[in-house]
């Protein structure tokens, strides 16, 4: 009788990995990486876009929630239209920072082919024959739109933000969980009533 081979068993690890800390997204964080209005200004002489109205966005943006939060009357409470408008204001920022974020790597794409195209030394095979130079300049100038569209969104979530500190008195910051602190009491305690097991 042949004898089976001993198999062993892996047991998968149910300890679980700390989350790791996420940075908040924040206006700041979207002003780091969108374009400025100097910047919007070139790329609009260059490229002939239509100019972004910043102060129009924001304004519009601002009077939009406003009159939103009114419109609700007494419908809400305080409290729930201030955890309302928490919520709207983080889309709108959160919606600033994807598009910042999508801006630089449509802006590094377009480096990355624009310094290709400007290497003397490159091999010319490398990225087909033709039609590499319009390939590179369609890169360019997506890359200036989504700067554009970028400079317009943060004017919208600046505007968000206004709105909510003028409807709640207070400055809008994004919305962090609360860690529960029930697993380590829960530790602690069942520490404590297994002591009690043990004989003196």
């Amino acid at each position: 009788m042949t004898k089976k081979p001993d198999q062993t068993i892996t047991k998968t690890s149910t300890k679980t990995t700390p989350p790791r800390d996420r940075q908040s997204i924040t206006f700041e964080r979207v002003a780091r990486l969108a374009p400025h209005q100097g910047l919007t200004d070139n790329l609009v002489r260059t490229f002939g876009l239509e100019p972004v109205d910043y102060d129009g966005i924001r304004d519009a943006t601002k009077a939009h929630i406003a009159d939103a939060a009114k419109a609700f009357g007494t419908a809400l409470n305080e409290r729930a239209l201030q955890i309302h408008l928490q919520r709207i204001t983080g889309s709108f920022v959160g919606s600033a920072f994807g598009a910042a974020q999508f801006y630089g790597t449509k802006m590094s794409a377009a480096m990355e082919l624009t310094s290709k195209l400007l290497n003397d030394d490159r091999d010319e095979d490398r990225d087909g024959p033709s039609g590499f130079e319009s390939k590179a300049e369609r890169a360019r100038l997506f890359a200036a739109e989504m700067a554009l569209q970028s400079f317009a969104l943060m004017a919208a979530a600046e505007g968000a933000i206004s709105a909510y500190a003028d409807i709640t008195g207070d400055d809008w910051k994004p919305y962090e969980a609360s860690t529960p602190a029930s697993a380590s009491v829960s530790r602690k305690s069942a520490a404590v009533e297994m002591a009690a097991f043990q004989t003196a």
